[in-house]
């Protein structure tokens, strides 16, 4: 079987993924893994070379109009989610780092069912010593890394070609709902009706009540159940737009951009795009640097969160939370 061929040259400007972002970037090499997959070796504009690191194909985009349009509204949607001030760090402690997300290609995104196996490409997550050298166009816009956060490090050519596939088992009582919801989206074009009736954010904190009342709950437990909640809000809100939406949803989002400007979505959406990035948050956990200890640890959160929606099911999912798309909205599509 023959090698793939690279899609992009050497020396080609492109558009790359880091983060929830998309920056402008030129494929310095590319190279064919040993499992038949394209990966380049990447510069940003307007970066300290420090940063350039090697990226699977499918964070790369072709540099065209469309694509720095869909660049632009990644900014927009990053931009009016509200952001938190933290103390600089103390002389000599360990400097401050950024932790970013990196969503799969357009074309693999929600393309079946979420419930069903379907060959997507897995997004990488990358972190940087933030200092003087960060982006020109960055700004502020990179999220900080928060106690308890996810740590990962620069990823080296080795490092890259050793990551193992990380799976999250999605209860069989809640992969019926992803089979439905794609049906019900991409079949009957029908939309979730937004504001959901239980968000993303209200969801997640009654999870964290339902934890806390616990008997076996103690304050140890509760930071890192704080850390685990936090993240999955800030993943959610981070990806939503990218990788957990069917194309048929796409102008309602943009809408919600418009109707919402400064609340984060996971205040707007609800139980099932909740669920749908479960189902693609294993290949995520993957592209992290923490040890095998430290991955289950938070696999068995993320598990234990899925049961809590297994058992919270009849009033998490319903049918009727969708609605018919209008004649308007049917013409945006086409």
């Amino acid at each position: 079987m023959a090698p793939p061929k690279p899609k992009f040259a050497e020396g080609e400007k492109v558009l790359c993924f880091h983060g929830p972002l998309i920056y402008e970037a030129k494929c310095l090499k590319s190279s064919v893994t040993k499992d038949k997959h394209v990966r380049y070796f990447i510069h940003y504009a307007g970066w300290n070379k420090n940063w350039d690191e090697w990226v699977p194909e499918s964070r790369v985009l072709k540099y065209n109009e469309a694509n720095v349009q869909r660049q632009k509204e990644v900014q927009r949607t990053h931009s009016a989610q509200p952001t938190k001030t933290k103390k600089t760090p103390a002389k000599g402690r360990k400097s401050e780092t950024t932790t970013s997300t990196t969503p799969a290609r357009e074309e693999s995104r929600a393309s079946t069912p979420a419930g069903k196996e379907a060959e997507t490409p897995a997004p990488a997550k990358a972190t940087k010593t933030a200092s003087k050298d960060t982006p020109a166009d960055s700004g502020s816009d990179q999220p900080k890394k928060k106690r308890g956060r996810l740590d990962l490090s620069i990823e080296s050519e080795e490092q890259y070609l050793t990551k193992v596939e990380v799976k999250i088992k999605i209860p069989e009582e809640l992969k019926v709902w992803l089979v439905d919801d794609w049906d019900v989206i991409t079949r009957q074009q029908k939309l979730a009706i937004l504001p959901a009736k239980l968000t993303v954010e209200q969801i997640v904190d009654n999870y964290l009540a339902f934890k806390k009342s616990s008997k076996a709950h103690n304050q140890a437990k509760e930071s890192v159940l704080v850390d685990i909640t936090e993240g999955i809000k800030e993943y959610f809100n981070a990806t939503l737009g990218s990788q957990l939406l069917y194309k048929f949803e796409r102008p309602q989002y943009s809408e919600i951009l418009q109707e919402y400007p400064d609340v984060p979505m996971a205040q707007v959406y609800g139980s099932i795009h909740l669920l749908r990035l479960f189902a693609k948050l294993g290949p995520m956990l993957a592209y992290t640097s923490l040890d095998e200890k430290s991955l289950q640890h938070v696999l068995t959160h993320i598990q234990d969160f899925l049961k809590y929606m297994v058992t919270n099911r009849s009033t998490l999912f319903n049918l009727q939370d969708y609605g018919n798309a209008t004649p308007e909205y049917h013409r945006k599509i086409q």
